[in-house]
């Protein structure tokens, strides 16, 4: 271990039964099963206990019980969380050299964002250099619906699809310009597949406007799109018609279309 690789610090108030069953999943890197005495052996619990553990991450679906054998292999749920993390990484490599160019040709910040059942997280952003403008969220998840990306991937789905996301007619808001109903919403993204961009109008924050755009997918792929946000104050009409078609042509462009 250099200098500078410090051992990362324990939570100030650790939950042993949450410990357990991760360090179990994190067994896996090494192994293609799991057997509850391995498993007792390295928690250095109970048979007993291991076996709880083993049987509550089954039902769960990060586990998969062979009933022949009796052991543990991975899950769908844990596959799932591999694969869309494999897909993340994928996206913003692919994406981040057009962000770049976008973020040069309209100067504002762009940010990479993928669809999380009626949310979207911020994966990835490229900040412009300007003194005045709108910092990168990564990590932060908003309502899909309170978003420019967010609503340029609601737009691409089904009728069927949007109700199963938005089954109530309220919607949650996080300002006075953020859509309130799904009625409002469906009329919405009507006018976004219209344009071929969306428009966020201080509906995340009360001071940024952004335009945003799908990245096209193929189907069973993660559904991400880009936006370009910046200070109400400089988000004039002929700005977001500017910015939104360069999101929108450079959404395809990452796409390869």
């Amino acid at each position: 271990m250099t200098q500078d690789e410090k051992p990362r610090e324990g939570p100030a108030y650790p939950i042993e039964s949450v410990s357990n069953a991760l360090r179990l999943l994190l067994l896996l890197r090494d192994r293609d099963e799991l057997r509850v005495m391995d498993c007792a052996a390295e928690l250095g619990v109970a048979r007993s206990t291991a076996h709880r553990l083993l049987t509550m991450l089954d039902h769960h679906g990060f586990l998969r019980r062979d009933p022949v054998t009796r052991t543990y292999r991975t899950g769908e749920a844990l596959l799932s969380i591999g694969l869309n993390a494999i897909r993340s990484l994928d996206i913003r490599a692919r994406a981040r050299p057009h962000m770049q160019a976008l973020c040069d040709e309209v100067g504002e910040t762009v940010n990479l964002v993928l669809l999380e059942g009626d949310s979207v997280r911020f994966i990835d952003a490229i900040e412009t250099p300007r003194a005045l403008r709108v910092g990168g969220r990564i990590g932060l998840r908003r309502p899909a619906h309170c978003t420019s990306a967010g609503k340029a991937i609601l737009a691409a789905l089904s009728a069927r699809e949007l109700r199963a996301l938005y089954p109530e007619e309220r919607l949650t808001v996080m300002t006075d310009d953020s859509l309130s109903t799904r009625t409002e919403l469906e009329r919405a993204l009507v006018e976004v597949r219209e344009t071929g961009f969306a428009l966020a109008r201080t509906e995340s924050d009360p001071d940024i406007v952004a335009v945003g755009a799908r990245i096209p997918q193929d189907p069973g792929q993660v559904q991400a799109g880009i936006a370009v946000s910046a200070p109400a104050s400089r988000m004039t009409a002929e700005e977001i018609e500017r910015c939104g078609r360069a999101a929108a042509r450079t959404a395809a462009l990452i796409a390869g279309r």
